[in-house]
């Protein structure tokens, strides 16, 4: 595979939108057919993190939560927003102990992704978290959160049957799975 190069040009840029999750962009373009355009890029504050802590019996905890945009509940791995400045690692350790009160030995990095990359910078990195401490969650205030132990083959059977349908959660299931952890 050969990277072919950026065939956009940015003829201007102006920022529509800033919050402290996201700022949203409007640039004026030349199109790689040459005409001019409008893209429309979402930018976020924050990178994401994901961990799936896995125990020596090779259990795992989900968290279930109220997700506001998507006006339903869901189950996915520990996730979490990642201030720019922040160590990703060190955001992980920190998401792990207040979802789920989890410390770990070993946070692993074993998954990197682009979430939506046709509107938005949204980057993710999970990491498998081992060798674990239990004690209690202490959530943000914004997080009204369940959390649930369970063997990691039952985690991706429910991505499976749609139970968990989080990018982040689904995807790093199945690269478990491939990857032979269950």
């Amino acid at each position: 595979m050969k990277d072919e190069g950026n065939p956009w040009h940015v003829k201007s840029t102006e920022e529509i939108y800033q919050s402290p999750w996201i700022k949203v962009r409007e640039d004026k373009v030349i199109t790689p057919a040459g005409t001019d355009g409008i893209y429309s890029v979402v930018e976020f504050q924050n990178s994401a993190v994901g961990i799936v802590p896995i125990d020596d019996e090779g259990n795992t905890w989900l968290v279930g939560q109220w997700r506001y945009p998507l006006g339903a509940y869901s189950w996915e791995i520990i996730e979490g927003g990642c201030p720019k400045g922040e160590a990703p690692v060190e955001c992980a350790r920190r998401e792990l102990k207040e979802e789920a009160g989890i410390s770990a030995q070993t946070l692993t990095p074993f998954l990197e992704m682009s979430l939506s990359n046709s509107s938005t910078d949204d980057q993710v990195i999970v990491y498998i978290a081992k060798g674990l401490t239990l004690a209690e969650a202490q959530p943000e205030e914004t997080e009204a959160l369940q959390l649930v132990k369970m063997p990691l083959a039952e985690a991706f059977e429910y991505a499976m049957q749609g139970k968990i349908h989080d990018a982040i959660s689904v995807a790093a299931l199945f690269k478990l799975k491939h990857q032979g952890y269950f």
